[in-house]
């Protein structure tokens, strides 16, 4: 049964996000605005390494393996914290406990972006099906192994609050200026749009007003 959440703490459907924006806020804000907002997207090496790894899990075909119910593409929307978006895959354990697990090209993050989104979707599972989710695992190809990940409330909090500034941002309709970054920018399938060095380094009409008035 879907947990009932009061009228007041409910956000509209029109201003929920993807889910997929949150991993994209937390890698660089720039970067979730170019996508969900002027909504532009180019794909490199490393994105269709993603996609191929994801091709399976978004089949939507079912399975049980060992007495454990696999679901594919299991539909998600939270109205508590705003989001919406699938799930790559949801086991169903023994006494019907809903399990999240999320693939990923390459290897763990040294940063939070898929906790995060595994989160949300555990918040969405729980928030639709009226039940606490203690932990779901990411399964990342580089490394071929799966890491379980605790849902505890530091990480919930983090996944709140990002959804909250990912709603913002989106709502705002703005693109934030680049902040370069070799270690992230170079690898990013959106850098020939987002032109970091160039844009980043080029000097912007606030400053070039300044500079003339107090000349």
């Amino acid at each position: 049964m879907a947990l009932m959440i009061p009228a007041s703490d409910r956000i509209a459907e029109s201003d929920c996000v993807p889910i997929s924006a949150l991993s994209h806020l937390l890698y660089c804000p720039r970067r979730c605005a170019l996508v969900h907002v002027e909504r532009q997207w180019v794909e490199n090496r490393f994105t269709a390494e993603g996609r191929v790894l994801h091709e399976r899990a978004d089949s939507g075909v079912g399975e049980t393996r060992r007495g454990v119910r696999i679901e594919r593409r299991v539909p998600l929307r939270s109205l508590r914290i705003g989001v919406f978006g699938f799930a790559d895959v949801v086991e169903i354990r023994e006494g019907n406990r809903p399990y999240p697990v999320e693939y990923k090209r390459g290897r763990p993050k040294p940063y939070r972006a898929d906790e995060v989104q595994l989160c949300a979707q555990a918040i969405c599972l729980e928030e639709m099906l009226g039940v606490d989710i203690a932990e779901g695992a990411l399964f990342h190809g580089g490394a071929r192994r799966r890491k379980t990940v605790a849902f505890d409330p530091e990480l919930r909090a983090l996944t709140e609050r990002v959804a909250g500034e990912a709603r913002r941002l989106i709502a705002e309709g703005r693109t934030p200026s680049p902040t370069y970054a070799a270690r992230k920018c170079e690898p990013c399938s959106m850098n020939a749009i987002c032109r970091p060095r160039q844009i980043g380094d080029a000097p912007s009409v606030e400053r070039w007003l300044t500079a003339a008035l107090t000349a």
